[in-house]
């Protein structure tokens, strides 16, 4: 489960970056308007703007990585 991870890295990075949950089942349209098919599905949005996605269980290695090169 991706949750205990992300909440992890949403204090780690606490005034660098945000961290929100969706639940896709409430939330059909906004599911389908940005492709999310699988979960968990960890999109990185910069400025508004979704600049990468994360699909499926990955190590917190990765998901730090990841918010790194693009903070």
């Amino acid at each position: 489960m991706a949750h205990p991870v992300v909440a992890e890295l949403s204090r780690q990075y606490a005034g660098k970056a945000k961290f929100y949950k969706l639940n896709t089942d409430d939330s059909p349209s906004t599911a389908t308007k940005y492709g999310i098919r699988s979960i968990p599905t960890i999109i990185i949005f910069v400025d508004g703007v979704k600049r990468d996605a994360i699909i499926g269980a990955v190590p917190k290695t990765t998901l730090t990585a990841t918010i790194e090169k693009l903070l």
